[in-house]
């Protein structure tokens, strides 16, 4: 497999580093905490106008047209930004399950809001059973067995829980399914929100990558900073050990995830039980990459890296949050262990691996 990127795709990626570098500081994310809240109409417009929301919205409803090879470079760098906005719930799991519903009449509206940056879409799966942003949302998509219900919000009981990075809200959505929120079932609707699940997943392993490579560049920073005996800490060899550690797990993570945005584009190609297990795999290793750098960030800060004035925790939060969203480590180690040791049985959603 040959992992490389177009001219067209690289350009993209810097673009998109170049505007968030600007328009999404630490500031900015801190000033949304203060505020409670996650949401800037102002960015997300931005981004929309960027192509970001649209990425994977067909061409025939306004969008890019394009696909996760494509996008998987740009959710890197919403990782590496620390981007709260919602573009993994609507840009990349919402986008194209609406797309594939096949239900043109209801779908195309949502699809062409989606890529004007007008309409946020919320996604609760049954792996996630929180739901991101969904006070922020015009539409939800709900799990319930097989089916996938769009129920607007006014027809929820949305209720916000309390979670470990404030880029990140949090909600139990209550709601009563009936014919006219079901949408789609059966097959359908089981190979809908296995895709939904892959895809969400590929998403937020793009963003830890970018976190990871965050984290070692502000421990970097701090090493060349801080001086101890005379010297930069940086210069101590066990400093120098801990960051090429974090280093070396981030680059054997960053295949893995490329590996897994092939699949997933070609999905046509490639099997559902394939797809499913290069995306556990790339998971499991861009979170323990992000982790794993989490916490060597912090014993290169030192105590000062606890303080709220230090930027480190923006991203140590958004290691942990990723980690969580859209299915846990546990959950894709299953997956993983399952393919490899149990006759070539695949988990589904929800179920977890069990030894003998």
């Amino acid at each position: 497999m040959r992992f490389s990127f177009d001219e067209d795709q690289l350009l993209f990626q810097t673009s998109l580093r170049d505007f968030l570098a600007k328009e999404c500081t630490p500031e900015g994310i801190r000033a949304g905490w203060d505020e409670d809240r996650s949401h800037s109409p102002e960015l997300w417009s931005q981004l929309a106008e960027l192509g970001v929301t649209g990425l994977l919205v067909p061409e025939a409803h306004d969008g890019m047209g394009m696909g996760e090879i494509d996008s998987v470079l740009l959710f890197e760098e919403a990782g590496r930004a620390a981007c709260p906005e919602p573009v993994v719930a609507t840009a990349a799991v919402a986008a194209p399950l609406l797309a594939e519903i096949g239900n043109v009449e209801f779908a195309g509206p949502w699809l062409a809001r989606i890529g004007s940056g007008d309409a946020i879409v919320a996604v609760g799966h049954e792996v996630s059973p929180l739901v991101t942003d969904a006070d922020l949302a015009r539409l939800l998509l709900l799990q319930r067995g097989d089916a996938v219900h769009a129920v607007e919000p006014g027809a929820c009981a949305i209720t916000a829980q309390p979670a470990n990075d404030p880029s990140r809200r949090l909600f139990r959505v209550d709601f009563t399914p009936s014919e006219a929120t079901r949408v789609a079932d059966g097959e359908l609707g089981r190979a809908l929100w296995a895709a939904a699940l892959d895809r969400g997943a590929l998403a937020c392993a793009a963003q830890l990558l970018g976190t990871t490579d965050k984290l070692i560049a502000l421990s970097s920073e701090y090493a060349e900073q801080r001086h101890q005996f005379g010297k930069p800490i940086g210069s101590f060899q066990a400093v120098k050990h801990m960051l090429a550690d974090c280093k070396v797990k981030l680059e054997y993570a960053r295949p893995a995830v490329h590996r897994a945005a092939y699949s997933v584009a070609h999905s046509a190609a490639c099997s559902a039980a394939d797809r499913s297990l290069h995306v556990s795999m790339a998971k499991v290793a861009a979170a323990d990459a992000a982790l794993f750098s989490a916490r060597r960030a912090l014993q290169v800060h030192g105590a000062i890296g606890y303080t709220w004035e230090q930027d480190l925790h923006i991203w140590m939060r958004r290691a942990w949050s990723l980690e969580q969203a859209w299915g846990r480590n546990d959950f894709h180690r299953g997956r993983v262990e399952a393919a490899l040791f149990s006759d070539g049985a695949r988990l589904g959603p929800g179920e977890t691996f069990r030894g003998d």
